[in-house]
């Protein structure tokens, strides 16, 4: 007689629980070490910011087990981390700004953008209950990712800051609205190819060992793609246009598995950048700095020099191997070190150490993403969680390059650690959404009850597959 014994499947919420208190600890930790370093007192608020970032830590846990119990158990803990670092952080460089005089305040802003950030990512949870819905909006995405990369060039809404128009501003709060449309842009995507992956795939010429694909079937991509292009070369954002460029390049890739996608991908970005750094001085400005930092012509200028790259590096260099301790640094001396430059700020008073240990998390939550693109069993799905979690590590590798000298500045901030409300909403819109996915990926099939053939004994077995769910496995069949 055959006997069936189903694998369940754990939920995680407890794993995920003990992860958070670590996370927390991580990040309020930092906080106090911060008090200690600049002023040799623990923060007199310590209590009262411990309590309200582990509120809203839990908050979303609890969130997570109410609408979405199967959850991906590391990818809130990861998130928490890096948030909570990135406040430590900020916080240091603010007592050194007000030590100098300069304007602070940076802490407190951004202590009510992750509040603000964390509860829009509960409501996403909690609203969303299932992520193929995003699939029926495919093109009022795409309409909806190119308005809000055309917003900063509206008169008297969209404002310049060192040459580059990708802000807009409402009184004193100003956005970053291409932060956004990364998203809404990674939903268009996955939608138009989960259609069309396999015209894209099989269909059209092949050229030097390349499948290459009809141009009718590139139609809206190419619109999108195009459009932003142009709109984002008239904003003078070399960071977001990358960042757009890579993610339309990876999500074909994910789409079709066709490499032409990718040689086609780097000949046209290399014909783009020659083209920008040609035309655009403020775009040339940056390969110069990137080509010839250290030469004093170049070092001196007042706009688009080498110095912010120079004294980062100084930075880091200074911080060697274990850093020279929170609060013990200057990392003051380099302009924007709490945005643009915060990982130069991280690494000169965590080391090499505490940086890498920081790009492990990033790439832990990549992994995670990847995973569970690789487990949902719908094609939306796959694509929107492989697309959203290469932004997160596209995003994090092109940061960490450009305050390396690896590549040119781009002016991209690093994901939850730099200072930007923008940039937190969008970040902790993506971690709802692999959230929601993985939920969906992790979940088991509902069972069901079934007859083993010749014998009449009822026994318990998987639903089969799905277009939603996995199937339950089953062990124990002899």
């Amino acid at each position: 007689m055959a006997t069936v014994q189903p694998h369940r499947v754990r939920a995680g919420r407890g794993t995920e629980l003990g992860l958070l208190v670590l996370a927390l600890a991580i990040g309020i930790g930092g906080y106090v070490l911060v008090g200690i370093g600049t002023q040799d007192s623990v923060p007199s608020d310590v209590l009262g910011y411990g309590l309200g970032l582990a509120g809203l830590a839990f908050g979303l846990h609890l969130a997570l087990r109410w609408r979405a119990p199967y959850a991906d158990p590391v990818i809130l803990p990861i998130a928490v981390a890096l948030n909570g670092v990135g406040l430590a952080m900020i916080y240091r460089l603010d007592y050194a700004y007000r030590a100098k005089g300069r304007v602070g305040g940076f802490a407190e802003k951004q202590l009510v953008w992750t509040a603000l950030s964390m509860a829009l990512a509960a409501a996403v949870i909690i609203l969303l209950r299932d992520h193929r819905t995003l699939r029926r909006y495919t093109y009022t995405a795409m309409v909806l990712g190119l308005a809000l990369v055309a917003l900063p060039l509206v008169p008297g809404l969209g404002v310049s800051i060192n040459g580059a128009r990708i802000w807009i501003r409402f009184g004193s709060v100003g956005l970053q609205p291409a932060e956004l449309a990364k998203i809404v842009l990674a939903v268009f995507f996955a939608g138009y190819l989960v259609t069309h992956r396999d015209t894209l795939a099989l269909a059209g010429p092949r050229l030097a060992g390349l499948q290459l694909p009809r141009a009718r079937d590139l139609g809206p991509i190419l619109i999108v793609w195009g459009a932003s292009l142009a709109v984002l070369v008239l904003e003078r954002d070399l960071g977001t246009s990358l960042l757009f460029f890579g993610l339309f390049v990876a999500m074909l890739y994910l789409a079709t598995e066709r490499l032409s996608w990718v040689v086609i991908g780097l000949l046209l970005f290399l014909a783009g950048a020659w083209f920008v750094a040609s035309t655009f001085a403020h775009v040339g400005a940056r390969f110069d700095a990137w080509l010839h930092a250290f030469d004093p012509a170049v070092f001196d200028k007042a706009v688009g020099g080498s110095g912010q790259l120079v004294r980062g590096l100084f930075g880091l260099a200074s911080g060697g191997l274990f850093g020279t301790g929170w609060g013990q640094g200057r990392p003051d001396l380099v302009p924007y070190a709490e945005s643009d430059f915060i990982v130069a700020s991280i690494g000169e008073e965590l080391g090499l150490t505490g940086l890498f240990a920081l790009l492990m998390c990033y790439l832990i939550l990549a992994q995670r993403g990847l995973r569970t693109a690789i487990g949902v069993r719908d094609g939306f799905g796959k694509l929107l969680a492989g697309g959203l979690a290469f932004v997160v590590a596209f995003q994090t590798f092109v940061v960490v390059g450009g305050v390396t000298r690896l590549i040119p500045l781009t002016g991209l901030t690093t994901p939850f650690l730099a200072y930007g409300g923008s940039s937190l909403l969008a970040n902790w819109i993506i971690v709802a959404l692999l959230l929601r996915i993985s939920d969906e990926a992790r979940r088991p099939a509902p069972a069901i009850r079934a007859t083993t053939p010749g014998i009449g004994t009822p026994v318990v077995v998987g639903s089969g597959p799905s277009d939603s769910q996995p199937t339950e496995r089953i062990e124990g069949v002899s």
